[in-house]
């Protein structure tokens, strides 16, 4: 079970006092490279606290969306708000500082082959020239919330794929980022890894209350991530009562560029869409 009494930075004595602006905010937000739009007129927002799971098949431009949401594209039409800058004409100095405070795991983990686990995760504190002392207690509290300290002086070619995805979970925490953005962290993998990936996305969730968003298109990833909370006592995720879900987890799905669904589960469940019925089925 992880400690979160210390007054280290990484763990929070207590959940900081969510404000009411959303971290997110997408504007009629429209994409394009040389053809049809990937995204077309996307608005949504992301709340203090709440984690958004973007579903849908591969190449519907879930990964595109994420790129935005950081700064990594800027769109062609629309406006989109970071952590209560707008950024969508920010200089790429500015969107440094901003990327800073938002944490990113990547599509297979994107891990640097030649740097250990210890630089892998702490790359952002050695590119600000911290102690090494400091460096490697965050590294050791990053890698001891996702079950890895063992790792701290091995290389990623040494791990499973599991392993490199924690290892990734670890880097996005380390900074105590303010918004989280998952890149499909379980595609690629076999099923019991996958839970166990989604069990530490749920005890960020539970734990650092941090606002995400999360791409996929497993269902069973983002069923879990709805009906189960972590365990601080038990040190792991637990089914909810029958019939409660997580408040703070709300669906999106993106068809041929437009946003078709923003809502509950309850409303993903019992959409008309023929789109939507087609995934769920």
């Amino acid at each position: 079970m992880t400690d979160t009494s210390t007054s280290d930075p990484l763990v929070p004595d207590a959940a900081p006092q969510a404000s009411a602006t959303p971290v997110v905010v997408f504007k009629n937000v429209t994409v394009s490279f040389d053809g049809p739009p990937v995204l077309n007129n996307v608005s949504f927002s992301v709340g203090p606290a709440e984690t958004r799971v973007l579903l849908g098949p591969a190449g519907v431009g879930k990964s595109v969306l994420l790129k935005l949401a950081n700064g990594l594209l800027r769109p062609d039409r629309g406006q989109i708000d970071l952590l209560g800058q707008e950024i969508t004409h920010m200089s790429e100095e500015s969107l440094f500082a901003l990327r800073s405070r938002v944490g990113m795991v990547f599509q297979e983990g994107a891990l640097f082959d030649s740097l250990t686990v210890r630089d892998n995760v702490g790359y952002q504190f050695i590119q600000q020239n911290l102690p090494e002392e400091k460096i490697d207690r965050r590294v050791r509290k990053a890698l001891s919330f996702v079950e890895l300290e063992q790792t701290f002086a091995l290389y990623p070619d040494s791990l499973s794929g599991g392993m490199r995805r924690r290892v990734a979970i670890a880097r996005a925490l380390i900074s105590q980022p303010e918004l989280i953005l998952y890149d499909s962290p379980t595609g690629g993998l076999d099923p019991v890894t996958s839970t166990t990936i989604i069990e530490l996305i749920i005890k960020e969730r539970d734990v650092y209350r941090t606002p995400s968003i999360l791409v996929t298109h497993r269902l069973q990833d983002a069923f879990t991530l709805c009906t189960h909370r972590f365990d601080a006592d038990k040190g792991q995720m637990v089914p909810l009562p029958k019939g409660e879900i997580d408040p703070g987890t709300t669906f999106m799905m993106l068809e041929e560029g437009s946003l078709i669904f923003d809502g509950s589960l309850h409303e993903l469940l019992s959409s008309k869409n023929p789109f939507v019925r087609e995934f769920l089925e």
